[in-house]
């Protein structure tokens, strides 16, 4: 492909080049390109570069979010799920758990911990996970039982349910960092949403189920603008609170410091 004389090419033509070549035609290309020592050719060796960079750092990423669930299919546990929820700390709105399963060896590229993706893309992997996953369950438990029973037990709850939700189709399950009364046997891992690849998606779902619903709770509630901070306590929330009292959607163990 690169049987060429580089410096008969123009900047914009090697940029072109560089843009759409496979990381293996780059490589060759660099090695030309380490021939020119025009100006804007040396800044495009430093944009090959960091293509190799990004790659390398994408193959670690995958390397280290599949590497607990290799470790349960070297041991025979074929449908391995991820389990995580969104919503333990805001004062207002549901708990959300989802349980994940996916085939053995998939993968999506870019699926990471909720918290570090934008909404935009937690949307865009959202639907990627439901279309690849083998199977997804969801437990939901609101503010009413949230006061009743704590939030420790609401989540245990929550997450009980999304992990029966998939059963039979699931053999093992790792889970963000709880402990619970599940179905299948099971591993938490600190951090877990940072180390599993079924994790990191589960993450995505609850989150984003969870968001979706409290963007429905501010059609009800617009006072409260639960379409921006979702529930959690904001200082524009905690305003509102102290001004105009709670909605039925917050929960009471959490604000009465608040209102009282």
């Amino acid at each position: 492909m690169f049987d060429l004389d580089i410096k008969r090419l123009s900047i914009h033509e090697i940029k072109e080049l560089v843009q759409f070549s496979t990381l293996e035609d780059l490589r060759v290309l660099l090695e030309l390109i380490k021939l020119d020592d025009r100006k804007g050719v040396r800044t495009l060796q430093r944009v090959i570069l960091k293509r190799f960079e990004d790659e390398e750092a994408r193959l670690k990423r995958r390397k280290v979010l599949l590497e607990e669930e290799r470790k349960l299919w070297a041991m025979g546990y074929e449908f391995v799920g991820g389990l995580d929820e969104a919503g333990r700390g805001p004062l207002a709105g549901p708990v959300v758990a989802a349980c994940v399963v996916f085939e053995p060896y998939t993968y999506i590229d870019g699926v990471n911990d909720s918290k570090r993706l934008t909404p935009a893309k937690r949307e865009e992997y959202f639907e990627l996970i439901m279309k690849k996953a083998k199977t997804v369950g969801i437990g939901r438990v609101d503010p009413v039982e949230i006061d009743r029973i704590n939030i420790l037990e609401a989540t245990r709850t929550a997450m009980e349910h999304a992990v029966s939700q998939c059963y039979p189709d699931i053999d093992f399950l790792l889970v963000d960092a709880m402990d619970g009364n599940f179905s299948v046997p099971y591993i938490p891992l600190i951090k877990g949403d940072s180390r599993s690849h079924s994790i990191a998606a589960a993450s995505i779902v609850a989150k984003v189920i969870r968001d979706r619903e409290m963007d429905e709770w501010h059609k009800k509630y617009p006072q409260y603008g639960f379409n921006k901070h979702k529930g959690y306590g904001t200082g524009s929330h905690i305003d509102v609170i102290r001004q105009i009292g709670p909605c039925p959607i917050h929960r009471r163990t959490f604000i009465h410091k608040l209102i009282d």
